[in-house]
């Protein structure tokens, strides 16, 4: 599923994990990794994979796609982006069914409106059955879901040489209906995606 960024692409984060709440049940996933690719001149590509055992996971069915709220009540992948020298961020959720939403925040949790992007989101959804081996296995991990969205992030969110700070994050749901919540860093307390502390990725456009 994943295609190769385009040229001129840079700012690679490379397999970065994400980390579940550490007050919150795993389920069944095993793990999930992200990459960001900076495309120049003011679009972002990034790329999830979760790895577990996909029969207990829900995964949305596919729709032809367009803006949706509320995507994080399912299984959603999540980026915040933000200026270094901003306190306001940009909130985009991906759901596996092709749905997507923006909201732009004029600092922590505080003024949201929906995003107004120059492009729709565009996103590639790809999944990988187990192999026979792999299915007699205790723990699925040949099992993978991989989302890839392509963002044009309004101006100013990118120019060039402005520093972007990013979260990345997940909300999976099980197949009782459980949410686990994972995150590159996780602030103090209940799961908050938007605690500054969860923007600890660093993307240069230069």
């Amino acid at each position: 599923m994943a295609r190769a960024p385009p040229d001129g692409h840079h700012g690679v984060v490379t397999h970065h994990h994400l980390l579940p709440h550490p007050r919150v049940p795993r389920g069944p996933v095993e793990s999930i990794t992200a990459r960001v690719f900076a495309v120049p001149p003011q679009a972002l590509i990034l790329q999830f994979v979760l790895r577990g055992d996909l029969r207990r996971v829900r995964v949305p069915a596919e729709v032809d796609g367009g803006r949706a709220d509320a995507l994080w009540g399912h299984t959603c992948f999540e980026a915040f982006v933000r200026r270094a020298d901003d306190p306001g961020y940009l909130e985009l959720n991906f759901a596996p069914s092709g749905r997507w939403q923006a909201y732009q925040f004029a600092a922590y949790r505080d003024g949201m409106t929906p995003a107004d992007l120059p492009q729709p989101v565009s996103i590639t959804i790809g999944q990988r059955e187990r192999t026979q081996a792999a299915a007699a296995a205790p723990a699925a991990q040949e099992d993978a879901l991989a989302l890839e969205a392509l963002v044009h992030l309004p101006v100013p969110g990118a120019q060039a040489g402005r520093e972007l700070r990013l979260a990345l994050s997940a909300v999976v749901e099980d197949d009782t209906g459980a949410l686990s919540y994972w995150a590159l860093r996780h602030g103090p307390g209940r799961p908050d995606f938007h605690h500054p502390d969860a923007f600890v990725l660093t993307l240069d456009y230069m």
